[in-house]
């Protein structure tokens, strides 16, 4: 039911008991060609969580803090990438990443991805 919408998000979330599950779903034959994106999914983001041992972020001085995810859009935002591409690279669906946006310019109180920049900087966020 997930694979005609591309959900990968979803089984990510699950961690290693899921990974578990669709190894087993592989080796019984179904649906590999999805099965076989998930778990390249879900090894890219292991990887990428053993390599990233990113020290916790500063203390904000903000009314409610940035989540850990909001924090890892705001760094690939002031990176340069496309709301598309960090859609990508982050395994959730754009409009995700669009509502991540709205909440990390609220918080910040910016209207754009220049002032949310700027302003996270001044607060040490990036």
């Amino acid at each position: 039911m997930a694979e005609p919408a591309g959900f990968i998000r979803l089984f990510l979330d699950e961690g290693l008991p899921m990974a578990s599950l669709l190894s087993e779903a592989m080796a019984l034959g179904s649906m590999p060609d999805y099965l076989r994106k998930l778990l390249a999914a879900w090894e890219a983001e292991k990887q990428q969580s053993e390599n990233t041992s990113s020290p916790p972020p500063p203390a904000q001085s903000l009314l409610e803090p940035l989540s850990e995810r909001e924090l890892e859009v705001l760094r690939l935002v002031a990176t340069g990438l496309s709301n598309q591409e960090i859609s990508e690279r982050l395994f959730l669906a754009l409009g995700t990443v669009k509502g991540h946006n709205l909440k990390i310019f609220g918080k910040l109180g910016v209207q754009r991805r220049t002032e949310a920049i700027a302003r996270a900087r001044e607060l040490g966020l990036l």
